[in-house]
């Protein structure tokens, strides 16, 4: 493998970052902030726990993925894309770095960015409301496993979309959507038996239900089965980027 190159693509991905800090993670934080001051207040008065956790510790680990999931896919797709809008996409292609040393760059680049994300948010969150995280180990893997497999994901939308309009689609119109619907506010056993079955069906549950057991050990699903279903994403991204990259799909023209 040629680390040289894969340091080369990861550390201008990472300084593109430092470049648009206001975008990269001043807005986030506010917007986080924003989340604790209207459903903090607003909510919170009215349901002051949920599984003996206070709502406002309750939301924190869902704030964070919402972040982490957005933020994992923008910093990606965005990554792969401008080299398609721009055109040198075709110098990255016949350089001598082979498929995987580009995705590992790319991908790394946008999950690093998204963790030290999550982490600042978790900072900033715990300025709201006292925090303890149970099982720290399993946070932290949590937080780089839904990093890497959304980043990944990311990469995929960045490959696909023909336009800037195509690339904000997925995560306006599906991923946030699903991620407000996936218990981040909320515990799903709160709902009534029917939609509490629907829901199941959204992906997102299992993995805002595996980080949350991660602070205060309680889940809505098995933490077993929120660990295997993001196995199975990021098994079935990889197995898509491999394809992308066999068949040379929208890389070439």
């Amino acid at each position: 493998m040629n680390l040289r190159a894969v340091w080369a693509i990861y550390r201008v991905e990472m300084a593109r970052a430092f470049r648009t800090v206001l975008q990269s993670i001043i807005s986030p934080v506010i917007s986080t902030s924003l989340y604790f001051v209207v459903f903090g207040s607003a909510i919170g008065s009215r349901i002051t726990e949920i599984d003996g956790i206070s709502y406002g510790a309750f939301i924190v680990p869902g704030l964070i993925m919402l972040s982490l999931l957005t933020q994992s896919i923008s910093n990606a797709s965005f990554a792969i894309y401008f080299p398609k809008f721009v055109g040198s996409i075709y110098e990255l292609l016949s350089a001598p770095v082979s498929y995987l040393e580009i995705v590992i760059a790319y991908v790394g680049g946008a999950a690093t960015k998204s963790i030290i994300l999550g982490l600042i948010i978790l900072a900033t969150a715990s300025l709201f409301v006292p925090l303890h995280i149970e099982h720290p180990f399993w946070m932290i893997g949590f937080l780089v496993l839904t990093a890497v497999t959304f980043s990944l994901f990311g990469f995929i939308i960045g490959i696909w979309a023909k336009s800037f309009e195509q690339l904000q689609l997925v995560p306006l119109l599906i991923v946030t959507p699903l991620t407000f619907l996936g218990g981040s506010f909320y515990s799903i056993h709160m709902l009534p038996g029917i939609w509490k079955t629907i829901t199941l069906f959204n992906p997102v549950v299992y993995l805002i239900s595996g980080f949350r057991w991660s602070f205060y050990g309680k889940a809505d699903v098995s933490v077993g089965v929120s660990l295997g279903m993001t196995l199975v994403f990021l098994a079935v991204c990889i197995a898509i980027v491999a394809w992308i990259f066999r068949t040379g799909y929208r890389l070439r023209n």
